[in-house]
């Protein structure tokens, strides 16, 4: 019974939390979420890779090493309005910074959290070349369903093209 106290104060810790500017820098860890990430219940994410599949109802991104950062890849579905476009990620800490530069101008930081990536709420005009009518990759929450390269390599947008394998 000892770990539910422990619980209740993470919950009530993570339901306080103000979202960071972009401009914040990455700080280290301390106080209840140092020992979270000491116990286990929650992922360092200074120490976890970002390779994977991420995903959360109809949205997806999968991010693969290359040859100098990673590959992005970021399906959102919408039914009848998508968006879908491969790009650039390099990492400093909990700090993502995504390009893609098949939407110049398409440029932002999203927030890495040991199994879990947020896009900002809002992103550069630039990134409606991405989307199809109304639709937006802004405020995209997604949460790692696998750490595989070839997993990750198999998503495709609504026109069956790869956006972490194979030649774009």
């Amino acid at each position: 019974m000892k770990a539910r106290p422990i619980l209740l104060l993470l919950a009530l810790a993570a339901c306080s939390r103000q979202p960071e500017s972009p401009a914040k820098k990455a700080t280290p860890a301390n106080g209840l979420e140092a020992a979270a990430i000491e116990a286990g219940v929650i992922p360092d994410p200074d120490s976890s890779d970002i390779t994977g599949l991420y995903a959360r109802d109809t949205d997806r991104v999968c991010i693969v090493p290359a040859a100098s950062a990673y590959r992005i890849g970021v399906f959102v579905d919408y039914g009848d309005q998508n968006c879908g476009g491969s790009g650039v990620v390099t990492r400093a800490g909990e700090t993502l910074t995504l390009d893609f530069p098949i939407a110049p101008g398409c440029s932002f930081d999203a927030r890495f959290e040991g199994d879990r990536i947020a896009f900002p709420g809002k992103v550069p005009d630039a990134c409606a070349k991405l989307c199809e009518r109304r639709a937006s990759i802004a405020a995209l929450n997604v949460d790692r369903l696998s750490e595989s390269i070839s997993e990750a390599s198999t998503l495709r947008d609504a026109k069956g093209k790869l956006l972490c394998g194979g030649a774009n």
